[in-house]
């Protein structure tokens, strides 16, 4: 679409943007992206200008010092989000279009304006998370009403233990397939977030869970027609699901671990403990069992920035409880 003059509204440039974001990023990025870019064409026609006819060209970087006081009443956190998202929109601008934007002066702009986001530590609450793995493991072996339900305990046991010991997010682990889990050296190749592979390595009891599950569910895999290898390591085992031998999705497995944090911990702690909770234990863990050894958990953890890892170093360390203790309370 253009407009009059035969130039690109702005509208179309961001729709064109927002697409490109969508084929080349994960659907919350693409999500938060689109909602900056909607508030960043709101800002424009509050000021008079409709991105609707407005031509690409009238792009100007002071805009920004509007869009970033408008972004006040927001977290820093939002605010550095959808920064980063109208940023891009401009380098989108100046690349796919070669329009000519000063894109030192946009980045200037918002690097002298923009709030900077407090570091936050991660919560671990250890004892919830294995609270919510004992519970899970009893109930795996307590007799159950039907065969639906036995399968249904054993996946749970198998998926929380997995997210537990691995430090897979919930997506990796939703999408997991027999072929890609290595029975015999205990490992599975998978595709991680950004978009590369990486080796994943299982603990005795994630891998002894998961192969009772599997075998328990030897004659839906038997039956459902398809290589073995395609099929998921983590099914859905309920009505909806019918015959048909489907993968959870996110929004399941988050239903799952919010089912056996209430059963483990009570309804007020609903919500508390979240799949990547147990990312967060793994990773602790790792430092704990390691003496503090930072690059060995960023490596298992398959974090980018070991700055990410870092932050988790302070609850790994014991004696400073200990010591603390030792002066206080004794």
């Amino acid at each position: 679409m253009t407009n009059r003059n035969g130039s690109i509204p702005l509208k179309t440039a961001t729709d064109r943007y927002n697409t490109v974001v969508t084929e080349s990023r994960s659907p919350n990025t693409a999500r938060a992206y689109a909602q900056a870019t909607a508030k960043f064409l709101d800002l424009l026609g509050d000021r008079n200008v409709n991105p609707e006819t407005a031509p690409m060209e009238s792009a100007n970087e002071s805009w920004l010092i509007d869009f970033i006081g408008s972004l006040r009443d927001h977290s820093p956190a939002t605010e550095q989000l959808y920064l980063t998202a109208v940023v891009g929109f401009y380098e989108f601008l100046a690349s796919e279009y070669g329009l000519d934007v000063n894109l030192a002066r946009v980045r200037a702009l918002v690097r002298r304006r923009q709030r900077r986001v407090p570091p936050k530590l991660p919560e671990f609450p250890r004892r919830d998370v294995e609270s919510v793995i004992a519970c899970v493991e009893a109930a795996a072996s307590e007799p159950c009403k039907d065969d639906r339900e036995k399968l249904r305990n054993l996946r749970d046991k198998a998926f929380i233990l997995t997210l537990a010991d691995t430090g897979l997010r919930i997506g990796e682990a939703c999408s997991l397939t027999r072929g890609q889990y290595d029975r015999d050296e205990r490992q599975a190749i998978v595709v991680i977030k950004g978009g590369g592979e990486s080796i994943v390595r299982f603990s005795t009891r994630a891998h002894n869970a998961i192969l009772g599950y599997l075998e328990a569910r030897s004659h839906v895999d038997g039956a459902s027609g398809r290589a073995m290898s395609a099929l998921p390591v983590f099914a859905r085992h309920d009505k909806g699901a019918g015959s048909k031998l489907k993968q959870i999705k996110t929004v399941g497995a988050r239903n799952i671990i919010n089912n056996w944090v209430v059963r483990a911990l009570g309804s007020t702690s609903r919500g508390l403990s979240t799949p990547h909770t147990f990312r967060h234990y793994f990773v602790t863990v790792v430092l704990r069992g390691s003496g503090g050894n930072l690059k060995l958990a960023q490596e298992l953890a398959r974090h980018k920035n070991i700055a990410i890892t870092q932050r988790y170093a302070h609850l790994a360390d014991d004696d400073l409880d200990r010591g603390y203790h030792e002066i206080f309370n004794e």
